[in-house]
């Protein structure tokens, strides 16, 4: 028999309140010995998805807290199994010691992830869908929420499921000509199937293309914001964030060290870095704080080139141009109400002539009033998404063992390309199809051993 576990479901902390879940076929029993109605009555029964209200008390009689408490019946619960819950209040002395009377009277403490864990071995959920769970709980932006809750409700599993039944189609056709070659057989000829492999790589390849995409979604872009110094680095940043974070002043070199801060910009989670002005100088500090700019430069996703945008381009602003080579830039051209001088022909000419192969785009703006500044954060929106708008429902691959499974496929699905192509007998091919089938399987759980099961759930918080 599973065991039945419990463990408190809510954050630490001070909170109005507090919940204690219970999974496993004792649930109802354990529920019973610990709950009692305010006349001091225990329940006989509870009804199924009903709240109750009455008091939790220990095996004295001493009340430990008010509560609410539901039951719900397997196998229409979270986990598939008995589930009950216990809504306090949120302290974390009447949690800990609700939490410690459920264990006593039987239950196990719940693992990391455990009740997801069952929720997937019960066919409630797939695994694509299980990680989704903990994407959900640990989102910091509106896109990373909408990419979670798109998964969560299979959107990426339907496309593993759909992919891998074409696999399947194929596998069959060809092991038919494998076993029973004399058999009356529609002829399958290898340029059938390598076209069919095309098809089936195509669509992998679009799923694992939008890996670094999902990555910025999850986990937050590398933003930095570079320039010479006092063309108004601090301030745009400042706008930015919405707040007064970077100090301000007509004074060159006033910030002389990298300033980080995380916000959400665009939907998108963004470490924005002010860097210090790069240009030449005898101050030891400030020489510090302009190679940690370069440095900055060198790791973003994206870096915002700054250029005062009143006057003619400057040696400083060509010599730190000739660093964005690889790199996606956004050219903003400052104080834009004071008239811009600095064109955008002018910095393509200046790629070209230095040979700086970067992906660009440009923006006037001014600092000062915040006229333009929305124009920026769409910038770095398109660039995340690649032009593509969030009203096109792309499945974004946010979770590096998925993008990793996506990439070794491809290279089995490469594999039996080359050997149908160069003669090979249809078995070897088979068998790196095959290979490709079950790697994707893997991601929702069709194919996964207990170790990978293991490292997954252990990501997830206790009480989920």
């Amino acid at each position: 028999m599973e065991q039945t576990i419990a463990a408190v479901a809510t954050a630490p902390g001070e909170s109005g309140i507090g919940i204690i879940r219970i999974s496993g076929p004792e649930a109802p029993e354990i529920l019973k010995r610990v709950f009692e109605y305010k006349s001091g009555k225990k329940a006989e029964k509870f009804e199924e998805r009903r709240m109750i209200y009455g008091n939790i008390a220990d095996e004295k009689g001493e009340i430990i807290d008010e509560a609410m408490v539901v039951y719900m019946k397997a196998p229409h619960t979270y986990t598939g199994e008995d589930v009950a819950e216990i809504q306090c209040h949120g302290s974390i002395v009447s949690l800990r010691k609700i939490l410690s009377l459920v264990l006593s009277c039987g239950a196990q403490p719940a693992e990391r992830g455990e009740f997801t864990k069952r929720a997937f071995l019960n066919g409630k959920i797939d695994l694509a869908q299980a990680e989704a769970v903990n994407d959900v709980i640990k989102a910091v932006s509106d896109e990373g929420s909408r990419s979670a809750v798109s998964q969560l409700g299979g959107s990426l599993s339907a496309v593993i499921i759909s992919i891998r039944t074409q696999m399947a189609d194929l596998l069959s056709e060809i092991i038919a000509h494998i076993e029973y070659p004399e058999e009356d057989l529609e002829e399958l000829t290898y340029a059938q199937i390598t076209e069919e492999l095309a098809k089936i790589s195509e669509r992998i390849k679009r799923l694992a293309d939008s890996a670094d995409t999902g990555r910025i979604v999850r986990d937050g872009l590398k933003l930095c914001i570079a320039g010479r110094p006092n063309v108004g680095k601090s301030s745009l940043m400042n706008a930015l964030l919405k707040t007064d974070r970077a100090i301000v002043t007509d004074i060159p070199g006033t910030t002389r060290d990298t300033i980080e801060e995380f916000a959400s910009v665009a939907g998108i989670p963004v470490r924005l870095t002010d860097t210090a002005g790069i240009r030449e100088t005898e101050d030891t500090i400030e020489k510090i704080g302009i190679q940690r700019s370069r440095d900055s430069i060198r790791s973003a996703d994206i870096v915002i080139f700054v250029a005062d945008g009143s006057q003619r381009l400057s040696e400083e602003d060509t010599e730190i141009i000739s660093q964005l080579s690889g790199k996606n830039v956004i050219f903003v051209f400052n104080k834009s109400d004071l008239g811009i001088r600095v064109t955008r022909g002018e910095i393509e000419d200046l790629l070209r002539e230095k040979n700086i192969d970067a992906d660009c785009t440009f923006a006037e703006i001014s600092a000062l009033t915040g006229e333009g500044i929305d124009r920026i954060a769409e910038q770095i929106r398109d660039t995340v998404f690649r032009g593509k708008a969030a009203a096109d429902n792309e499945i974004l691959i946010t979770n590096v063992r998925h993008a990793d499974l996506l990439h070794q496929a491809l290279r089995f699905l490469s594999d039996a390309d080359s050997m149908l192509r160069s003669g090979e007998a249809l078995d070897f091919a088979e068998t790196d199809i095959r290979s490709a089938w079950s790697l994707l399987g893997e991601i929702i759980g069709e194919t996964v051993n207990q170790d990978i099961l293991t490292e997954v759930f252990s990501r997830f918080c206790l009480g989920k």
